[in-house]
């Protein structure tokens, strides 16, 4: 099996970096509620959490500081805000909320896997110390808390 070396992340782009694990952790989370049977309104709920009080601010801080560094015409700028808008309209699509669900965890992991393997190396490498330094300064925001209302993840919960 051949080795991965893990991607060296610039320091200034750390606390995006743990956004998105606290995102592949939701994704986690939503797939474990499949798994044991938990009722699609206790994920909903906590899945509305989790955009007003973490996501929402990271969509908005990586449109803001971190996509203007490519040129906007940029085929990785063009995704990364196409899957941002389809983000948005899941999280306020709750017709079938196990269905939105599914995509929201489907459509949450390809987007985060594709913005730090890919877009997040290129970012490293175009932005200027300037540039790298008005985004660390953004790391010194809150971390995140967990919301423990209803652990719905934890089985016997």
């Amino acid at each position: 099996m051949a080795k991965t070396t893990p991607l060296k992340r610039h320091p200034a782009l750390h606390h995006l970096s743990h956004d998105h694990h606290h995102g592949l952790l939701l994704c986690w989370k939503i797939r474990q509620g499949f798994k044991l049977g938990v009722e699609p309104d206790r994920m909903k709920t906590y899945c509305e959490w989790f955009w007003e009080n973490h996501l929402q601010a990271h969509f908005e801080e990586e449109e803001k500081l971190i996509f203007p560094i490519l040129p906007e015409d940029d085929p990785m700028i063009k995704q990364a805000l196409s899957e941002h808008k389809r983000l948005r309209k899941l999280f306020f699509t709750w017709e079938n909320p196990a269905k939105t669900l599914g995509q929201i965890e489907e459509d949450l992991e390809k987007h985060i896997r594709f913005e730090e393997r890919v877009l997040f190396s290129v970012i490293q490498e175009k932005a200027t110390s300037a540039q790298l330094e008005v985004i660390a300064a953004q790391g010194d925001r809150e971390k995140f808390v967990e919301n423990g209302d209803d652990p719905f993840w934890i089985i016997g919960s």
